[in-house]
């Protein structure tokens, strides 16, 4: 699936996303985070053993709504899927690369021994406010 301009230009800038995984027993657990682009694919970053991660690993299926941060009727929502996760050191840079997006400097939260990984999200299906 060819990207959404919207998408492309929400997921490009500083909006922090609501993402949405599926807990075990079906019910949907949503968090805010920052995400970018990669090709087509959507980028999480999150640490692998938090609960948004331990979902995707049983049910691939995610959605993020992004609202850009100055219109909250200027929205993007992407259903799709994880496709592949990546760990250690390039996980580590993406967090980093995202908080110099959204903060302005290296991420500064502690990481835990787990440390970081990336969720590649592949869309389905995209919804648009067309702003």
């Amino acid at each position: 699936m060819s990207l959404d301009e919207n998408l492309v230009r929400l997921a490009g800038g500083a909006n922090v996303a609501t993402v949405v995984t599926l807990m075990p027993d079906g019910q949907p657990q949503a968090q805010l985070r920052w995400v970018d682009l990669e090709g087509d694919e959507v980028l999480v970053n999150t640490e692998p053993q938090r609960q948004a991660a331990r979902n995707v690993r049983r049910d691939p299926r995610i959605t993020i709504l992004i609202r850009a941060e100055d219109n909250p009727y200027d929205w993007v929502e992407v259903r799709g899927r994880v496709v592949r996760t990546t760990s250690g050191a390039a996980a580590r840079e993406h967090i980093d690369r995202l908080a110099r997006k959204y903060t302005g400097g290296d991420y500064a939260m502690p990481i835990g021994a787990e440390g970081r990984v990336i969720l590649h999200v592949v869309p389905d299906r995209l919804v648009s406010s067309g702003n």
